[in-house]
């Protein structure tokens, strides 16, 4: 029993040490430059090794789907391509296995080896997948910021287009206005492309699939449409406000409504048992003592 509850107390420790360690070094890096925290930068020359062994041994679709997902996640995919991702979590399943090794080794004799096995080769799977879990949390994290400020820089747009301005003109407005936030971002990289000479409805393409969120998407269909045939931008853009606006308020809504659901584990678990037991604490003392 001690040793398992030692297992689960190691796992717990050297899981949070590399979520803190190595979910830095994922999430936190600067355009052309290795991470910018001190502690994920040591572990950067070896990341920097082991990606030239799993860069022979990285098959096709995983490549693809890291690329796609260290765009989705706002990274520089010049200093997180696919290989170092995966050089991050071997890096990671290693430093668990030889710390589950380590603590079993201090925790006392270890009499069957094959007992210990096991343990660490859980422990090491479990930290190999943190920096994919960083990664996917940061990329779900900006696809809800985008989408919350979404709507704004519809508005935005609309306002202007309304006042008497061109497309690009409100866009380059309402880059201005609206607050920093990853959209703001995507949104300048594609008013950058439009000033290098890429076509305004390509560089709005590009940037939907760069996000890839279908109302975005949406936004940018019907914007192109609209251009084809010759519509007025005004009504086309007004309508997609409201129905951003009322997808904006279905979300809230959808969240309020799971919110009680979500609250149901932590009030069984935790509230509910500690609630019966200062009620029932004093009911137990006294009938104790009527009973003696």
């Amino acid at each position: 029993m001690y040793f398992w509850m030692s297992c689960l107390a190691m796992g717990v420790s050297v899981s949070l040490l590399l979520r803190f360690c190595l979910g830095p070094a994922v999430t936190g890096s600067r355009p052309g430059h290795g991470p910018r925290y001190w502690l994920p930068r040591m572990a950067w020359p070896w990341i920097l090794a082991l990606s030239l062994v799993c860069k022979a041994f990285l098959p096709w679709r995983l490549r693809q789907t890291l690329e796609r997902a260290v765009r989705l996640a706002g990274l520089d995919p010049v200093v997180w391509p696919p290989e170092r991702i995966v050089a991050a979590q071997c890096l990671a399943a290693l430093t668990g296995s030889l710390a589950g090794w380590g603590t079993l080794f201090f925790c006392g004799p270890i009499t069957n080896p094959m007992a210990a096995v096991y343990p660490s080769a859980l422990l090491g799977l479990m930290c190999g997948l943190w920096p994919r879990l960083a990664l996917r949390e940061r990329m779900d994290r900006r696809r809800r910021e985008m989408l919350r400020e979404f709507p704004f820089l519809v508005d935005m747009t609309t306002l202007c287009v309304e006042a008497g301005l061109n497309l690009h003109g409100a866009l380059e407005l309402a880059a201005k206005n609206i607050p920093d936030n990853p959209l703001r971002q995507e949104l300048r990289y594609a008013l950058a492309d439009m000033r290098a000479g890429m076509p305004r409805l390509e560089a709005l393409d590009d940037m939907a699939r760069r996000t890839d969120l279908p109302a975005l998407r949406q936004w940018v269909t019907a914007i192109t449409q609209a251009d084809r045939l010759g519509m007025s931008l005004g009504p086309l853009l007004r309508a997609q406000s409201e129905q951003r606006r009322v997808e904006r308020f279905q979300r809230a809504e959808k969240l309020a409504l799971e919110a009680p659901v979500k609250m149901l584990f932590p009030l069984v678990v935790c509230i509910f048992p500690c609630t019966f037991l200062v009620i029932g604490f004093p009911i137990a003392l006294k009938l104790s003592g009527a009973l003696s």
